[in-house]
């Protein structure tokens, strides 16, 4: 005789990226949770027949898509590369998860939008992407909406974490061996410990949430790529042997929203969640690393 358990089976995509990689290091603290792991090498989301394969083997309950294509540069050299990833990998997923009765957990980004409102953007604001890469996630989105019913799509902004490549390790990694820092101030978002998102996460799993929909998470507070260098170096304690420069005209090959903050008003209502203040979280970070 089969019994039913009553934990809850989650497949987490893209793992081996740094949300990914925090998630495993919380899934300990979730025990009503089972966690499957898989990255791209053991499921392809851009291969359908191997995510099908993939869910013949178990049943989830959620699906955690992190997979994605996060080099915003080289989407703009390559944008049939990010849209493989970003959409139709997208669309894989929602395709089988709709067969399976599974719940999709999304994970996209405040690059949908243009940044020229002014004021943070809510979940009702009409996405503008402005670079491939925005487009690519913005067309993900859209896939989601389409195939499923039972959905969260979560926009995040600025992701570091003590894994993978991101921002925050770079200057870390750099204040080793440089002495002169110039970092723009053209764009103002808000950086966000991927740790927090990972914890956001797996609380409305663990909840079995049903408030599906569209939703913004990142740490609360905006700040410059500037000002997000500052505080690095002052909690590594090397601000005072680098010099940092200011610069308004940071060239990149992909244009960037000059303002893209995200509203988490819904989010905190919906979720009743503690977003941390950005620094509040980096120091929380460098305090563990």
């Amino acid at each position: 005789m089969n019994i039913k358990s009553d934990k809850i089976d989650v497949l987490v995509t893209g793992s081996a990226g740094q949300l990914g990689r925090c998630l495993k290091k919380i899934e300990k603290e979730y025990s009503q949770l089972n966690m499957y792991f898989a990255n791209s090498e053991t499921l392809d989301v851009t291969n359908k027949e191997t995510v099908q394969s993939f869910f013949e083997d178990k049943r989830f309950d959620y699906v955690i898509n992190c997979a994605a294509y996060t080099n915003v540069e080289q989407a703009e050299k390559q944008p049939q590369k990010a849209f493989l990833v970003n959409a139709e990998g997208v669309k894989n997923l929602a395709e089988v998860c709709n067969e399976h009765n599974s719940t999709l957990i999304h994970i996209s980004t405040d690059y949908v939008f243009d940044g020229k409102k002014g004021s943070p953007y809510t979940e009702e604001d009409i996405p503008n992407p402005i670079n491939e890469y925005g487009k690519s996630k913005l067309a993900g989105e859209k896939y989601v909406q389409e195939i499923l019913g039972n959905y969260f799509i979560i926009r995040t902004s600025w992701l570091y974490s003590e894994f993978g490549n991101n921002f925050f390790k770079t200057i870390l990694k750099k204040s080793k061996t440089e002495k002169e820092f110039t970092i723009t101030t053209s764009e103002t978002g808000t950086p966000t410990n991927a740790n927090d998102l990972a914890s956001f996460i797996l609380d409305i799993i663990q909840a079995k949430s049903i408030n599906y929909g569209v939703f913004h998470f990142s740490n609360s507070g905006s700040a410059t790529w500037f000002d997000f260098t500052r505080e690095i170096l002052v909690l590594s304690g090397k601000l005072e042997s680098i010099i940092l420069k200011k610069t308004d005209n940071y060239p990149t090959f992909a244009v960037r929203p000059k303002c893209s903050v995200l509203s988490k008003e819904k989010t905190s209502k919906t979720f009743k969640h503690n977003l941390l203040d950005w620094k509040n979280s980096l120091k929380n970070l460098h305090s563990t690393t």
